[in-house]
């Protein structure tokens, strides 16, 4: 999310993917906490007093830019089981990897995370 917000602030276009635990998160509406693996108070503590944005803000921010669209990928819904709640959530669209893979052809700054 923090790479297409920098893409849109400088005026590009950005596609976001979202996957297994991303996907989960936009799925249970946990974008206002800080959730780091193993928790790590030391990294929650500097992101909050640095101000860091959250993924609700950073999603608002791509969202209000006209620039972003975000996608869930349709594997990692059904594997977690989220088809039920899919159509409530803020995500754009819902591919899989081959329409993924289609859709990113050719883009030389495609990043998987």
């Amino acid at each position: 999310m923090s790479i297409a917000a920098a893409a849109v602030a400088t005026g590009r276009q950005a596609e976001v993917y979202l996957f297994w635990w991303a996907l989960e998160r936009f799925l249970q509406d946990r974008l206002d906490e800080p959730d780091f693996s193993p928790p790590r108070e030391d990294v929650t503590d500097r992101f909050e007093k640095r101000g860091m944005p959250t993924l609700r803000a950073l999603r608002e921010h791509l969202r209000e830019s006209g620039l972003c669209t975000v996608h869930g990928c349709t594997g990692s819904l059904a594997a977690l089981g989220g088809e039920a709640i899919a159509d409530r959530q803020t995500i754009d669209g819902w591919v899989g990897w081959t329409a993924i893979l289609q859709r990113t052809a050719g883009v030389v700054d495609r990043f998987y995370l």
